[in-house]
């Protein structure tokens, strides 16, 4: 199996360490120090599970690792429009693309059956730039249940959660995603192939749709929003309007808002991927996560105005960091 990792960061070096781990053919397609640290020295994985070490070949060039069985896909979702000249030289005629992604993808109602069948989310895959760059045919989808940090250039800190669900667009058990989990699994993580990875989209959405604005607009961790009281009766109610959007679309997360919130509060003081990039003056990737749910309501008629009222505001916020840089 050869897999290149496009994105290399805190997510896409972990991934592609274990991998590597695991005898995999790895090429990381990372840039800057991190890249330079990489060749350097290697990916070092610092973890409570245990410290290990990769070294996988790294470049910044897609072109020197030629066609590959996976991508695995590690960039932010606001990136993925512009992404297709780095991810033509990877491909061959099957080749996957495993999109580790929080919020709404852009395959959402392919191959879903139903009266939503292959409508194009606008917010998602804004006149299917998205789709053009990354073909539905290749799509395979991945949830994150793993929470990693690069502690310096070369170096990821793992937090907690070894899980990265995956799973076909129309539920089939494929081959392709049997093998990537089984070489997954040899290399130390958690990766089940479901049959119905939407719910588990919407499982983690429950969570990022609610914590990651409201930590960049109150520059709070997890752990600080759940402890106070008007910041988690906001995170019930966009929870809960949430909720109501995804059964409109024929998926019911099967969770309970009390359940996600304790799970939410075991991350403790951990600051979420939206105020990490607001810290670092990084547009926001709220698109794939409250842009999208809006639209879907639109599409179902159904009232969310409490997540609008954040959109709105989380919105403005990006607009005026995308404006400094």
């Amino acid at each position: 199996m050869k897999v290149a990792v496009l994105g290399a960061g805190a997510i896409g070096a972990y991934v592609g360490a274990a991998l590597h781990r695991a005898g995999v053919e790895v090429h990381l397609i990372a840039r800057g120090e991190h890249l330079q640290a990489i060749r350097r020295a290697g990916v070092r994985v610092l973890s409570p599970r245990g410290d290990f070490s990769a070294h996988p070949h790294a470049t910044d060039d897609p072109t020197e690792v030629g066609p590959v069985d996976h991508v695995f896909l590690g960039l932010k979702a606001n990136s993925y429009a512009s992404a297709g000249s780095m991810i033509r030289p990877l491909l061959h005629e099957t080749t996957s693309i495993i999109a580790a992604q929080n919020g709404i993808p852009w395959w959402y109602f392919h191959g879903l059956k139903g009266p939503y069948e292959g409508y194009r989310i606008e917010s998602v895959d804004p006149g299917g730039a998205v789709t053009a760059a990354l073909p539905l045919h290749r799509a395979v989808g991945c949830v994150v249940y793993a929470a990693t940090e690069i502690e310096r250039p070369g170096v990821i800190r793992h937090l907690e959660g070894t899980r990265f669900s995956i799973g076909e667009p129309n539920g089939e058990l494929s081959e392709r995603c049997l093998s990537f989990s089984r070489a997954a699994i040899e290399g130390g993580l958690k990766c089940p192939v479901e049959r119905d990875l939407r719910r588990d989209v919407w499982i983690k959405l429950m969570g990022n749709i609610a914590f990651n604005p409201i930590s960049a607009l109150a520059r709070a961790t997890m752990a600080g929003i759940c402890r106070h009281d008007g910041a988690r009766e906001l995170v019930v109610a966009m929870m809960r309007e949430t909720v109501d959007v995804a059964r409109r679309v024929g998926c019911d997360p099967g969770i309970s808002i009390e359940r996600r919130l304790r799970g939410a509060e075991k991350a403790g003081e951990h600051k979420t991927s939206t105020l990490q990039d607001l810290e670092k003056g990084k547009p926001l990737e709220l698109d794939v996560l409250l842009a999208a749910v809006v639209e879907l309501a639109d599409l179902t008629r159904a009232e969310v105005p409490t997540l609008r009222a954040i959109h709105a505001v989380s919105d403005l916020l990006n607009e005026n960091l995308v404006r400094a840089v």
